[in-house]
């Protein structure tokens, strides 16, 4: 008995052969309000944009910072003077400052981590809040797609912004105490209870989200 052969099957052209006519089915189409209420998230793209803005104008501040700083350490006294009014600098009584003290370098730098700190906090709600909450950027396998991008939602994205404020609350506080000279006890007093406050409700957020995240892991259990 000859073996015959098996019938070829012909491929329908329009579809590729790892895709199946399932995969092509058209899209449900979502009646007028539906559309028009999901649609209303391109609203809050104007906000993004006025963010970008807002990241520029602290890339300026930084630049401006700097300069000051380098023309201060070959002794320029204006900007010296510039740099101590930034960063509310009192010298002690009869100290005039004519050229950069260690105090004073060290509150100009911690400013200058201040901006890019702030400036990385912009970009997590710019990049975070337009992938979870408008539309997906599509840079998966991009070289440059942040390593928090892959994962990121809302319960991960309220975490990380409460991380980071936490982090810019930590610099304020060490400015503070580096000038605590210039600083009533009061003044000191409440920005240690404001930072506590800080981690004490990072701290609250994550927990929440831990909590939450068990309850469904178990819930797909069952």
């Amino acid at each position: 008995m000859v073996a015959q052969a098996a019938p070829k099957i012909r491929r329908n052209p329009r579809f590729p052969s790892s895709m199946t006519p399932d995969s092509h089915r058209a899209k449900p189409r979502l009646r007028p309000l539906p559309n028009l209420i999901f649609a209303s998230r391109w609203l809050q793209l104007p906000l993004y944009v006025g963010l970008i803005v807002a990241q520029g104008v602290y890339v300026f501040h930084f630049w401006v910072e700097l300069v000051h700083l380098v023309e201060a350490a070959f002794g320029h006294q204006p900007a010296v003077d510039l740099l101590v009014k930034s960063v509310g600098y009192k010298p002690a009584a009869g100290e005039a400052i004519v050229k950069l003290n260690e105090t004073l370098i060290m509150l100009v730098v911690l400013g200058l981590i201040d901006v890019v700190m702030i400036s990385n906090l912009l970009i997590m709600v710019i990049v975070g809040g337009y992938e979870t909450f408008v539309s997906r950027m599509d840079l998966e396998g991009h070289p440059d797609q942040p390593e928090w991008l892959s994962h990121v939602n809302a319960s991960v994205l309220k975490v990380k912004l409460a991380t980071a404020i936490i982090g810019i609350s930590s610099i304020h506080l060490l400015k503070t105490f580096i000038n605590a000279d210039n600083y009533s006890e009061k003044t000191l007093l409440w920005q240690t209870l404001i930072h506590v406050a800080f981690l004490a409700s990072a701290m609250a957020i994550a927990a929440t989200d831990r909590i939450l995240a068990g309850t469904s892991g178990n819930g797909g259990k069952h």
